[in-house]
């Protein structure tokens, strides 16, 4: 059930730490529990003010802005729906004034949305309300582990979505792909298209007219059947080491949307309930002290466990 808002219009001038970022990011941010529908309608209608003027959704606020922000309706009971039982608590891989950063858990999405309300960073914002600022840096898959990097400072996140750009991060993953790998090193460049489909189920594929997408296998051993990868991204396309892996004959074990799914079956009974894909190290240069820095996280337990009970592992396969 909805009920109004019992605060008045609300006014506020906008600090530091909220210059530069989007007005619709910042209201959506601001009004929780409000639908991304009704943020829109009243930016649309012009209930939303800075500095007593009408703005679209892509004005980008400016220290010192007064904003306006009429009463809005919100959910007295919001449905929760993404969080693990129990709470979200992370592994803090690193954290200074101007980073944070995580070993995010298989099966947690980064962020709300397509039928999930709570991801990581709204359980963070929610567990540090102190926080003048806090975001993502970067996005992994739901079903991908490992590192992931937050902002506490804008500053911080627009020099590392710089880096980012600039190809200069170093983001290197690890995967468990069906057969065997035979070059101990390979570097696809294949591009990458997206479409949606009628469902509404997003997909990408390989295809001539995509974005330019380059991602560099190495081997790092045999484990039965399988082999296991290094995977080091080039480009940051959507799902990139996941599709080029299916095109090449090589689904990573686990995966829902581009593996073998007949295999799956068979894997979740031996034990492997999830994508065995792993974010394992980060590097960039500090934003601040732009010294390099490197993140990284451990294969996690039920990973680690699988590649125990596959079998006796063998070293690199010669190249071919």
């Amino acid at each position: 059930m909805n009920k109004l808002s019992k605060d008045s219009t609300l006014r506020q001038p906008i600090g530091d730490e909220s210059a530069g970022q989007r007005i619709d990011n910042y209201l959506m941010r601001k009004l929780k529990g409000v639908p991304k529908s009704h943020v829109y309608r009243i930016l649309r209608s012009g209930e939303v003010r800075v500095n007593s003027r009408r703005i679209g959704p892509d004005y980008r606020l400016q220290a010192g802005d007064l904003l306006r922000i009429p009463p809005v309706r919100t959910a007295e009971k919001p449905v929760v729906r993404g969080l693990p039982k129990g709470g979200f608590q992370p592994v803090i891989l690193f954290e200074d004034e101007a980073l944070l950063v995580i070993d995010k858990p298989s099966g947690l999405a980064v962020h709300g949305g397509s039928g999930v309300s709570f991801g990581v960073i709204e359980a963070l914002r929610e567990a540090r309300p102190d926080s003048k600022f806090l975001e993502l840096v970067h996005r992994i898959d739901r079903e991908t582990s490992g590192v992931l990097m937050l902002a506490k400072k804008r500053a911080a996140l627009v020099e590392l979505h710089r880096q980012l750009q600039a190809g200069e991060v170093e983001k290197r993953y690890r995967a468990l792909v069906k057969g065997l790998w035979t070059e101990r090193k390979r570097v696809v460049d294949l591009p990458l298209e997206k479409r949606v489909q009628s469902s509404g189920d997003r997909r990408v594929n390989v295809g001539a007219e995509g974005d330019h997408a380059v991602t560099i296998f190495r081997l790092e051993r045999r484990v039965g059947p399988y082999s296991l990868l290094d995977a080091e991204l080039k480009t940051g396309r959507t799902h990139q080491i996941r599709v080029h892996l299916a095109h090449l004959g090589y689904p990573i074990l686990g995966d829902d949307k581009y593996g073998d799914f007949t295999l799956n079956k068979s894997l979740a009974k031996q034990g492997l309930k999830r994508m065995f894909l792993h974010s394992w190290r980060v590097a960039v240069r500090h934003p601040l002290s732009r010294e390099k820095v490197v993140f990284e996280a451990p294969l996690p337990e039920d990973l680690r466990a699988f590649i125990a009970a596959t079998g006796k592992t063998r070293t690199h396969a010669p190249t071919v």
